[in-house]
Protein backbone atom coordinates (compact mmCIF):
# COMPACT_ATOMS: atom_id res chain seq x y z
CA UNK A 1 0.00 0.00 0.00
CA UNK A 2 1.18 3.73 -1.19
CA UNK A 3 -0.42 5.61 1.72
CA UNK A 4 0.29 9.28 2.86
CA UNK A 5 0.49 10.72 6.36
CA UNK A 6 -1.85 12.96 5.29
CA UNK A 7 -4.46 10.85 4.57
CA UNK A 8 -3.66 8.51 7.69
CA UNK A 9 -4.84 11.64 9.54
CA UNK A 10 -7.75 12.09 7.19
CA UNK A 11 -9.14 8.56 8.04
CA UNK A 12 -8.51 9.64 11.72
CA UNK A 13 -10.74 12.76 11.78
CA UNK A 14 -13.44 10.49 9.77
CA UNK A 15 -13.18 8.13 12.18
CA UNK A 16 -13.90 10.90 15.40
CA UNK A 17 -16.15 12.96 13.61
CA UNK A 18 -18.29 10.19 12.09
CA UNK A 19 -18.66 11.91 8.55
CA UNK A 20 -16.91 13.34 5.72
CA UNK A 21 -18.45 16.99 6.08
CA UNK A 22 -17.37 17.24 9.86
CA UNK A 23 -14.17 16.26 9.18
CA UNK A 24 -13.56 18.75 6.73
CA UNK A 25 -14.48 21.13 8.83
CA UNK A 26 -12.36 19.96 11.33
CA UNK A 27 -9.35 19.75 8.60
CA UNK A 28 -9.92 22.76 6.77
CA UNK A 29 -10.90 21.01 3.40
CA UNK A 30 -13.75 20.95 1.53
CA UNK A 31 -16.12 17.85 1.66
CA UNK A 32 -14.86 17.20 -1.46
CA UNK A 33 -11.39 16.85 -1.30
CA UNK A 34 -12.07 14.52 1.85
CA UNK A 35 -14.60 12.27 0.05
CA UNK A 36 -11.82 12.02 -2.61
CA UNK A 37 -9.10 11.36 -0.03
CA UNK A 38 -11.39 8.68 1.46
CA UNK A 39 -11.87 6.91 -2.20
CA UNK A 40 -7.99 7.13 -2.51
CA UNK A 41 -7.59 5.35 0.51
CA UNK A 42 -10.18 2.42 -0.05
CA UNK A 43 -8.03 1.83 -3.17
CA UNK A 44 -4.93 2.11 -2.25
CA UNK A 45 -6.40 -0.29 0.79
CA UNK A 46 -7.80 -2.60 -2.06
CA UNK A 47 -11.10 -2.87 0.78
CA UNK A 48 -14.25 -0.84 2.07
CA UNK A 49 -12.88 1.11 4.63
CA UNK A 50 -16.05 3.21 5.32
CA UNK A 51 -19.43 2.46 5.81
CA UNK A 52 -21.75 5.15 4.65
CA UNK A 53 -24.90 5.15 7.08
CA UNK A 54 -28.30 7.50 7.26
CA UNK A 55 -25.96 8.35 10.83
CA UNK A 56 -23.25 9.49 9.51
CA UNK A 57 -19.60 7.32 8.40
CA UNK A 58 -18.23 4.19 10.39
CA UNK A 59 -15.22 2.69 9.69
CA UNK A 60 -15.67 -0.95 8.38
CA UNK A 61 -13.69 -3.52 9.97
CA UNK A 62 -10.55 -3.24 7.68
CA UNK A 63 -11.04 0.49 8.34
CA UNK A 64 -10.96 -0.17 12.02
CA UNK A 65 -7.45 -2.26 11.42
CA UNK A 66 -5.82 0.41 9.39
CA UNK A 67 -6.62 3.01 11.79
CA UNK A 68 -5.05 1.09 14.42
CA UNK A 69 -1.78 0.93 12.66
CA UNK A 70 -2.53 4.92 11.38
CA UNK A 71 -2.39 5.73 15.06
CA UNK A 72 0.85 4.19 15.62
CA UNK A 73 2.35 5.65 12.61
CA UNK A 74 1.14 8.87 13.26
CA UNK A 75 2.87 8.98 17.03
CA UNK A 76 6.08 7.61 15.40
CA UNK A 77 5.97 10.53 12.89
CA UNK A 78 5.15 13.49 15.98
CA UNK A 79 7.63 11.50 17.97
CA UNK A 80 10.63 12.00 14.96
CA UNK A 81 9.50 15.23 14.43
CA UNK A 82 10.21 15.97 18.51
CA UNK A 83 13.75 14.57 18.04
CA UNK A 84 14.67 16.45 14.75
CA UNK A 85 13.56 19.16 16.79
CA UNK A 86 14.97 18.60 19.74
CA UNK A 87 11.86 19.66 21.61
CA UNK A 88 12.25 16.81 24.72
CA UNK A 89 8.62 16.67 26.72
CA UNK A 90 9.47 17.86 30.31
CA UNK A 91 6.34 16.33 31.40
CA UNK A 92 3.80 13.43 30.31
CA UNK A 93 1.01 13.96 28.56
CA UNK A 94 -2.65 12.80 28.90
CA UNK A 95 -5.51 14.42 26.60
CA UNK A 96 -8.92 13.76 28.39
CA UNK A 97 -12.00 14.77 26.62
CA UNK A 98 -15.31 15.62 29.05
CA UNK A 99 -18.69 15.82 28.72
CA UNK A 100 -20.18 19.26 28.73
CA UNK A 101 -20.97 19.57 32.35
CA UNK A 102 -17.93 17.76 33.62
CA UNK A 103 -15.92 20.96 33.02
CA UNK A 104 -17.62 22.91 35.89
CA UNK A 105 -18.51 19.78 38.14
CA UNK A 106 -15.70 17.60 38.31
CA UNK A 107 -12.59 19.10 35.98
CA UNK A 108 -11.34 21.24 38.33
CA UNK A 109 -11.19 19.70 41.38
CA UNK A 110 -9.47 16.55 39.97
CA UNK A 111 -7.16 18.67 37.88
CA UNK A 112 -6.12 20.30 41.39
CA UNK A 113 -5.46 16.58 42.84
CA UNK A 114 -3.64 15.75 40.52
CA UNK A 115 -1.61 18.24 40.16
CA UNK A 116 -0.54 17.63 43.79
CA UNK A 117 0.06 14.15 43.40
CA UNK A 118 1.86 13.59 40.22
CA UNK A 119 2.90 17.27 38.96
CA UNK A 120 5.01 15.69 35.61
CA UNK A 121 1.68 15.09 33.84
CA UNK A 122 0.05 17.51 32.22
CA UNK A 123 -3.44 17.27 31.00
CA UNK A 124 -4.94 18.68 28.00
CA UNK A 125 -9.14 18.82 27.75
CA UNK A 126 -11.76 19.00 25.03
CA UNK A 127 -15.48 19.51 25.30
CA UNK A 128 -18.06 17.01 23.83
CA UNK A 129 -20.60 14.82 23.96
CA UNK A 130 -20.47 11.08 24.73
CA UNK A 131 -20.89 9.80 21.45
CA UNK A 132 -17.70 12.61 20.18
CA UNK A 133 -15.80 11.60 22.82
CA UNK A 134 -16.46 7.93 22.19
CA UNK A 135 -15.39 8.36 18.60
CA UNK A 136 -12.18 10.72 19.36
CA UNK A 137 -10.80 7.75 21.78
CA UNK A 138 -11.41 5.00 19.06
CA UNK A 139 -9.53 7.51 16.50
CA UNK A 140 -6.84 7.78 18.80
CA UNK A 141 -7.29 12.13 19.05
CA UNK A 142 -7.52 11.48 22.87
CA UNK A 143 -6.24 9.53 25.53
CA UNK A 144 -9.42 9.22 28.11
CA UNK A 145 -12.99 10.64 28.04
CA UNK A 146 -15.13 11.29 30.86
CA UNK A 147 -18.66 10.43 29.49
CA UNK A 148 -22.16 9.83 30.86
CA UNK A 149 -24.47 7.05 30.18
CA UNK A 150 -28.51 7.22 31.15
CA UNK A 151 -30.70 3.87 32.40
CA UNK A 152 -30.52 0.97 31.42
CA UNK A 153 -26.71 2.41 31.73
CA UNK A 154 -25.61 -0.77 28.37
CA UNK A 155 -22.14 -1.66 28.92
CA UNK A 156 -21.19 -0.55 25.69
CA UNK A 157 -22.34 1.70 22.37
CA UNK A 158 -22.00 -1.45 20.04
CA UNK A 159 -18.89 -0.07 17.97
CA UNK A 160 -15.61 -1.23 17.88
CA UNK A 161 -13.24 -1.57 19.21
CA UNK A 162 -15.23 -2.12 22.79
CA UNK A 163 -14.16 0.66 25.23
CA UNK A 164 -12.98 -0.27 28.78
CA UNK A 165 -15.11 1.96 30.55
CA UNK A 166 -15.03 2.53 34.99
CA UNK A 167 -18.35 3.89 36.66
CA UNK A 168 -17.10 6.65 38.65
CA UNK A 169 -20.15 7.84 40.28
CA UNK A 170 -23.84 8.30 39.72
CA UNK A 171 -26.08 11.54 39.87
CA UNK A 172 -29.63 12.64 39.86
CA UNK A 173 -31.13 15.26 37.85
CA UNK A 174 -32.91 18.35 39.18
CA UNK A 175 -34.60 21.44 37.59
CA UNK A 176 -32.80 24.70 37.83
CA UNK A 177 -34.85 27.83 38.10
CA UNK A 178 -34.51 31.43 39.05
CA UNK A 179 -34.66 32.23 42.96
CA UNK A 180 -36.56 34.72 43.45
CA UNK A 181 -39.81 33.61 40.50
CA UNK A 182 -42.37 31.34 40.77
CA UNK A 183 -40.94 28.53 42.74
CA UNK A 184 -38.70 30.92 44.80
CA UNK A 185 -38.58 29.62 48.31
CA UNK A 186 -39.12 25.47 47.14
CA UNK A 187 -36.86 22.54 47.85
CA UNK A 188 -39.63 20.30 45.25
CA UNK A 189 -41.02 21.05 42.44
CA UNK A 190 -43.66 18.38 41.14
CA UNK A 191 -43.29 17.37 37.49
CA UNK A 192 -46.83 18.29 36.26
CA UNK A 193 -46.30 21.93 37.45
CA UNK A 194 -43.34 21.94 34.40
CA UNK A 195 -45.67 20.75 31.70
CA UNK A 196 -46.58 24.89 30.93
CA UNK A 197 -43.04 26.32 32.07
CA UNK A 198 -40.69 27.85 29.51
CA UNK A 199 -37.89 25.39 29.01
CA UNK A 200 -33.78 26.49 27.78
CA UNK A 201 -32.68 23.90 26.32
CA UNK A 202 -29.78 22.50 24.04
CA UNK A 203 -29.57 21.71 21.09
CA UNK A 204 -29.89 17.66 20.00
CA UNK A 205 -29.24 15.40 17.35
CA UNK A 206 -30.56 11.67 16.77
CA UNK A 207 -27.17 10.70 18.05
CA UNK A 208 -26.80 13.31 20.89
CA UNK A 209 -29.15 13.81 23.37
CA UNK A 210 -28.44 16.85 25.29
CA UNK A 211 -29.62 18.11 28.64
CA UNK A 212 -32.67 20.68 28.80
CA UNK A 213 -36.01 19.86 28.96
CA UNK A 214 -37.24 17.19 31.95
CA UNK A 215 -36.86 13.52 30.27
CA UNK A 216 -40.24 11.98 29.63
CA UNK A 217 -42.56 15.31 30.56
CA UNK A 218 -46.19 15.00 29.37
CA UNK A 219 -47.06 17.08 25.98
CA UNK A 220 -44.79 19.16 23.95
CA UNK A 221 -42.32 21.37 25.90
CA UNK A 222 -41.91 25.29 25.53
CA UNK A 223 -38.98 25.72 24.26
CA UNK A 224 -37.70 29.32 24.15
CA UNK A 225 -34.21 29.28 24.20
CA UNK A 226 -31.61 26.96 23.14
CA UNK A 227 -27.85 26.96 24.17
CA UNK A 228 -24.73 24.22 24.65
CA UNK A 229 -23.29 26.57 26.85
CA UNK A 230 -24.10 26.03 30.71
CA UNK A 231 -23.24 29.35 31.31
CA UNK A 232 -25.95 30.51 29.06
CA UNK A 233 -28.06 28.32 30.33
CA UNK A 234 -28.31 29.39 33.93
CA UNK A 235 -27.81 32.84 33.28
CA UNK A 236 -30.83 32.47 30.89
CA UNK A 237 -32.14 30.87 34.47
CA UNK A 238 -31.53 33.62 36.49
CA UNK A 239 -32.59 36.25 34.91
CA UNK A 240 -36.54 34.63 34.99
CA UNK A 241 -36.32 33.33 31.34
CA UNK A 242 -36.87 30.12 31.47
CA UNK A 243 -36.07 26.57 33.39
CA UNK A 244 -33.83 24.29 32.74
CA UNK A 245 -32.78 20.46 33.72
CA UNK A 246 -29.11 19.90 35.14
CA UNK A 247 -27.49 16.92 36.97
CA UNK A 248 -27.26 17.71 40.95
CA UNK A 249 -23.53 17.67 40.72
CA UNK A 250 -23.76 20.81 38.82
CA UNK A 251 -24.61 22.85 42.55
CA UNK A 252 -21.61 24.13 43.37
CA UNK A 253 -21.05 25.93 40.12
CA UNK A 254 -24.50 27.39 39.94
CA UNK A 255 -24.39 31.31 39.69
CA UNK A 256 -25.89 33.88 42.28
CA UNK A 257 -30.15 34.01 41.53
CA UNK A 258 -30.18 29.99 40.60
CA UNK A 259 -31.92 27.37 42.53
CA UNK A 260 -32.13 23.38 42.37
CA UNK A 261 -35.25 22.16 42.74
CA UNK A 262 -36.21 17.83 43.05
CA UNK A 263 -38.63 16.56 40.79
CA UNK A 264 -41.46 14.63 42.31
CA UNK A 265 -44.13 12.95 40.90
CA UNK A 266 -41.99 11.15 38.52
CA UNK A 267 -39.07 8.38 38.99
CA UNK A 268 -35.71 9.81 39.55
CA UNK A 269 -33.34 10.20 36.24
CA UNK A 270 -29.96 9.06 37.41
CA UNK A 271 -26.88 10.07 35.15
CA UNK A 272 -23.92 7.86 35.24
CA UNK A 273 -20.51 8.87 35.00
CA UNK A 274 -18.08 6.83 32.82
CA UNK A 275 -14.17 7.29 32.60
CA UNK A 276 -13.88 5.15 29.52
CA UNK A 277 -10.30 4.22 27.27
CA UNK A 278 -9.35 2.32 25.02
CA UNK A 279 -8.44 -1.79 25.83
CA UNK A 280 -5.42 -2.78 26.98
CA UNK A 281 -2.64 -1.77 29.83
CA UNK A 282 -2.67 2.21 30.81
CA UNK A 283 0.39 3.94 30.73
CA UNK A 284 0.97 4.90 34.22
CA UNK A 285 -0.26 8.97 33.20
CA UNK A 286 -3.08 7.57 32.36
CA UNK A 287 -3.84 5.33 35.24
CA UNK A 288 -2.92 8.69 37.44
CA UNK A 289 -5.54 11.11 35.82
CA UNK A 290 -8.12 8.41 36.19
CA UNK A 291 -7.19 7.67 39.89
CA UNK A 292 -7.65 11.62 40.50
CA UNK A 293 -11.11 11.72 38.69
CA UNK A 294 -12.72 8.54 40.76
CA UNK A 295 -11.65 10.35 44.20
CA UNK A 296 -13.10 13.66 43.02
CA UNK A 297 -15.74 12.10 42.32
Amino acid sequence: MDISTSALRVLRQIAESGSFTAAAARLGYTQSAVSRQAASLERSAGTTLFERRADGVRLTAAGLTLLRHARTILESVAAAERDLTGAVPQTELVRLGVFLSAGAAMLPAALARLAAADPHITVTTIEGTTPTLSRALRAGSIDLALLTSRPPHRPSDGESPRLHVQTVADTELAIAVQSTGQFAGRTTVHVDELIDVPWISSPASNSESLLGVWPGLPGRPRILHSARDWLTKLQLVAGGFGVTTVPSRLSPALPVGVNLLNVEGAPPEIRRVLVARLPGRPTPAITAVTRAITLTA
